[in-house]
């Protein structure tokens, strides 16, 4: 059993909230899709839920089986059992893609795994996400292309088996093949397991195929709507002004003058290449 539960949750980058009171609750087993406009705080919530040190919280709770999150330094969440698949997966030169796995996989087992079990599982994973096995010899993400490192981000997400997977926009610029290896991956995995998924994207493709338990929509830095299929369809057909109409919602303009703050320039990269060589080398 796992419940990730968000209560009154602001957060601020560079003096300005983009998050101005999130509630939102996660239960065992649910597929919640995350929808609403760019700039409207999607992104941040999963970043300051993972640790991101550029994101300040300033009020309200994250709790993970009742465990305070915002008290556990990120590769503690990571081990606690949250998993964010990043929009932008970073490259870390010197770090090889396997030894990576092998150390985030032995942080969560009594027992590290050996090589034999090791690429056992890789070879698996590799195999259902389709890429090829060599990528694992390779330096984490490096030269690899964007739909490798997006297939990448769901095989450790095969071997690491968290919680409550976070996935930010993991469909976008994916061909038909990749895709279709990535919704796959998922169903697999909500077939399985118990693992529940907060999913961003901008697109129904990926929604009809992964048919989420529910759907909410970020507006304005706060949960605005939630509900069932039927609000993807309307997002889908409408874009987001039927909020206005129906609810009065003001939706505020993306600031084009705002720079956003890339996974690749902060220190969770370096948190987790940390850990990894440490471990990695034991």
């Amino acid at each position: 059993m796992a419940t990730l539960e968000i209560k009154n949750l602001w957060v601020k980058v560079a003096d300005i909230h983009i998050l101005k009171g999130v509630n939102l609750t996660i239960q065992d087993h649910e597929t919640v899709a995350l929808l609403g406009p760019n700039g409207h705080g999607k992104s941040t919530l999963l970043s300051a839920i993972m640790g991101h040190p550029k994101y300040e919280i300033t009020e309200g709770e994250i709790l993970l089986d009742g465990k305070n999150v915002r008290e556990m330094e990120v590769d503690e969440r990571s081990r606690a059992g949250l998993f964010l698949g990043m929009q932008h997966p970073s490259e870390v030169p010197g770090v090889i893609n396997s030894d990576f796995l092998k150390a985030a996989i032995n942080v969560r087992r009594e027992k590290p795994i050996n090589l034999v079990e090791l690429y056992k599982k890789l070879d698996d994973a590799s195999k259902q996400m389709k890429i090829p096995l060599e990528l694992s010899h390779r330096h984490l993400n490096e030269g690899f292309s964007g739909g490798e490192r997006k297939r990448n981000e769901i095989l450790q997400l095969l071997l690491l088996k968290p919680t409550i997977a976070m996935l930010d926009e993991i469909d976008s610029g994916l061909d038909v093949d990749a895709l279709q290896a990535v919704s796959e991956a998922i169903k697999k995995i909500q077939r399985e397991t118990k693992m529940s998924f907060l999913i961003i994207s901008h697109y129904a493709r990926l929604f009809q195929m992964i048919q989420p338990t529910r759907v909410v929509v970020m507006i304005n830095g706060r949960i605005a709507v939630e509900g069932g299929p039927e609000v993807i369809t309307k997002v889908d057909g409408s874009g987001y002004e039927w909020l206005t109409k129906e609810y009065g919602i003001s939706i505020k303009k993306e600031e084009k003058n705002a720079k956003p703050i890339s996974m690749n320039t902060i220190s969770i990269g370096a948190c987790a290449t940390n850990e990894a060589t440490k471990y990695a080398k034991k």
